[in-house]
């Protein structure tokens, strides 16, 4: 008994490690994403999301006020300021050739060309000094190293949102993930009913075409899709580019998951309910509206959150089915333009990427004890 006892302490704690270590899996990436997003884009650039509160070093280029901006002092033309426009900093070196970046320590001057000397200090403050008035439409080149502090900023948010477009496509994501979240669910509970509770000929079959259909790539089916919905939208003279046509595809992507799961969860209903409804003259839609939908809420609820994740973070079949056009473009459709013309800035991506689940981690928390309910039912019998 006392050795039953201990083994059952042991499942017991690693169950709870293993929980703990996949949710450190999980968060911690989440965690470097957001502190990633609220980074300075330059310091996100030389360092990793964990270093964001040290101070970090870097190698930069500043430049001069401009030329039309010198003063004269002691018969020789100035150009002074702070390498450090924002923010501040210590600088650990500079030069005045991109070949010596950091050939001279803060404080001394630097000899140049033409008699022309260049004085940086440590808090940024610089000084080029000319025998001849400074020429050019631009300042002069500073390269520096520079410890830089922790900078965090909310200007990669706010450039993802104020890009052109981004409300469009906000508004376009909605249009699509709340219908096609919707129809499957309300199709997908009359037919799990029906399989469930409906005695009818090749019942057993229509059940294993649903199971089987779960294992279909989703890949294979979207050319013969569009080709079906080419062909009828040639029929009906319209085309198959539309909010119609990607309802019915995720609808129909959606409805086997749908379809199984919500069908195993009111079959585990207690049966004396479904006959005494029955009894007291009760049809089977009278049934399915008053008892099974209430009590089948859970399960719903847990293929709604899943269903809602899937069609909000979907690509592919937005651009399959609804088009790339500047009015068409969903939000992911939209970010994904963004990074392709910004090349590799990480801070629209992460920024971005919180933009992107925000709605989802809201459909989520909203829906989350419906969800826990509705994946432990039927795990403990009833008396």
């Amino acid at each position: 008994m006392l050795q039953a006892t201990k083994n059952r302490a042991a499942v017991t704690v690693f169950l709870h490690l293993s929980v703990l270590i996949l949710v450190i899996m999980w968060t911690l990436p989440t965690a470097g994403l957001f502190i990633s997003s609220l980074r300075d884009k330059d310091q996100l650039a030389v360092s990793g999301w964990w270093t964001s509160l040290a101070t970090s070093q870097q190698n930069l280029v500043g430049r001069s006020l401009d030329p039309d901006k010198q003063i004269e002092r002691d018969g020789r033309y100035i150009l002074s300021g702070n390498v450090f426009e924002e923010g501040t900093g210590v600088v650990s070196a500079f030069g005045w050739q991109s070949q010596n970046p950091a050939e001279f320590t803060p404080g001394v001057t630097a000899e140049m060309r033409k008699g022309q000397q260049l004085t940086v200090q440590p808090d940024g403050q610089y000084e080029f000094s000319s025998p001849e008035p400074w020429t050019g439409s631009r300042g002069k080149r500073i390269f520096y190293t520079a410890d830089i502090p922790p900078r965090f900023t909310l200007d990669n948010y706010r450039e993802v949102l104020s890009s052109e477009g981004i409300g469009q496509s906000f508004i376009n994501s909605l249009t699509v993930t709340i219908p096609a979240t919707v129809i499957p669910i309300l199709i997908a509970a009359f037919a799990a009913y029906a399989l469930a509770w409906m005695q009818f000929p090749g019942r057993a079959i229509l059940i294993a075409t649903v199971v089987g259909l779960l294992v279909v790539p989703l890949q294979m089916s979207l050319i013969p899709l569009l080709q079906m919905y080419n062909g009828v939208g040639a029929f009906f003279g319209v085309g198959a580019k539309g909010y119609l046509g990607i309802w019915l595809a995720h609808t129909g992507f959606g409805l086997p998951l749908a379809i199984y799961l919500l069908r195993n969860y009111i079959a585990g209903l207690p049966r004396e309910i479904m006959e005494s409804a029955r009894v007291d003259g009760a049809n089977h839609f009278t049934i399915f509206r008053k008892i099974v939908l209430p009590l089948s809420f859970p399960a719903l609820a847990s293929f709604a959150i899943f269903q809602f994740l899937w069609v909000w973070n979907d690509l592919l079949i937005a651009m399959v089915f609804l088009g790339n056009g500047e009015d068409e473009l969903v939000l992911t459709g939209r970010l994904r333009e963004m990074l392709g013309s910004r090349g590799g800035n990480w801070e629209i991506l992460t920024a971005s990427a919180f933009i992107t689940i925000t709605v989802p981690l809201l459909v989520f928390f909203s829906l989350q004890r419906y969800l826990v309910r509705g994946l432990l039912a039927g795990s403990v019998k009833g008396g």
